[in-house]
């Protein structure tokens, strides 16, 4: 799990290139407009830059950290909001957590998002991230038309585990948390990683069998 996210952010901030300051400065006026209602601008700033962080430690592509750092901050905020009781969108979050969140716990996010379209939210996330999604993950998902490129694998935090009404836990073993309050499945499935895509076609294809039964029981009808 992530260190407390109001902190590290004055040290980040000291280290950080031109180009990454520029970004992460409009990318915290843009949370900013989004959250305004709900926290101040030194919360959505600590957010934004432990966020940073968090890639910055593993990341090979340093290109890219200010965006994924700007989407991970917003999840994570949307998560607080809910905690906190001041965003209530009645629509129920599941989240799916594997070890390094680049394969079965990204190909669950690619269908459920896909399947419940807005009348649900899913989040993902590892006890150990990697440094991207498995390619062969997304290779098999491109051949059933869903897109999961835009992924990245991140970390889990408190705030969306107790935002999380359903946590789906694939793999990860006694690194998977449970918290009070949520609903817990664990799903056994093998691990795509190392495997080549005649192996990773079953387990995408038992993933949607089982993100499917899942929408039935929370009451969410399938797209076809």
């Amino acid at each position: 799990m992530t260190d407390n996210p109001l902190a590290h952010a004055d040290q980040v901030r000291d280290t950080l290139t031109i180009d990454h300051r520029l970004a992460l400065r409009t990318a915290a006026t843009r949370l900013q407009r989004e959250f305004a209602e709900f926290f101040g601008v030194e919360t959505i700033e600590k957010f934004l830059y432990s966020s940073f962080n968090q890639f910055a430690t593993r990341a090979t592509v340093l290109n890219f950290l200010p965006l994924l750092a700007e989407r991970f901050a917003r999840q994570r905020l949307q998560a607080l909001a809910k905690v906190e009781g001041k965003a209530l969108t009645g629509k129920p979050i599941v989240l799916f957590l594997c070890t390094h969140n680049a394969g079965r716990s990204q190909m669950a996010l690619g269908y459920f998002t896909h399947l419940a379209g807005d009348a649900a939210l899913a989040w993902s996330g590892g006890s150990e991230p990697g440094d991207r999604v498995n390619p062969v993950a997304v290779e098999a998902m491109a051949e059933v038309g869903i897109d999961i490129t835009r992924e990245y694998p991140k970390p889990w935090t408190e705030e969306i585990l107790r935002a999380a009404d359903v946590i789906v836990t694939m793999g990860c073993g006694d690194a998977c948390p449970i918290y009070p309050g949520s609903r817990y499945e664990n799903w056994e499935l093998d691990d795509p990683a190392g495997q080549g895509i005649a192996s990773v076609r079953p387990i995408r294809d038992e993933i949607e069998h089982r993100i499917r039964g899942l929408l039935d029981e929370l009451g969410i009808p399938s797209a076809a």
